[in-house]
């Protein structure tokens, strides 16, 4: 049997430098590295400043709705919004239309957090946008699109 890798086979399909997976999962494992100091000095985790990111923008929001905004499921989401809720950052509390739901908001202490927070991108970014980020962001955008449908058909 001959070694697909050892016969220098470019078309291997099991390289790593031919895997969407792999430079996706590393530029994720270095920009939360990156986001770690900065958002530290805020007091929040990176997967925390995604929520708030979102309940700056709209809230309150149900669970559900936030968890589909960030392609989370409740199993992980719950946790990290009753740490948020401990931090004093938001409510929880039941939808009064349907007490099935529950609905995330802001308190003052995660509203006020936002002007803080609003240096962030420009601290990383050290003020500077690279050329094409942009169309980067869109076509990343679509990967995630293009994946979340596939994952919707793959559960019905």
């Amino acid at each position: 049997m001959s070694d697909p890798v050892a016969a220098g086979a470019d078309n291997d399909p099991l390289l790593l430098d031919r895997q969407v997976c792999f430079p996706l999962y590393a530029a994720t494992n270095l920009l939360t590295r990156l986001y770690g100091p900065v958002l530290h000095d805020l007091g929040l985790t990176y997967p925390q400043y995604l929520v708030m990111l979102v309940l700056w923008e709209t809230q309150p929001l149900s669970v559900g709705a936030l968890g589909t905004r960030l392609y989370l499921d409740s199993g992980t989401l719950t946790p990290l919004l009753k740490r948020m809720e401990a931090a004093g950052l938001v409510t929880r509390t039941r939808d009064p239309q349907d007490e099935r739901r529950v609905l995330v908001g802001l308190t003052d202490k995660g509203r006020l957090l936002r002007s803080e927070a609003v240096r962030v991108p420009e601290i990383l970014s050290g003020g500077q946008h690279p050329d094409g980020i942009e169309d980067l962001r869109e076509s990343v955008r679509a990967l995630v699109a293009a994946l979340a449908d596939v994952t919707q058909r793959s559960k019905g």
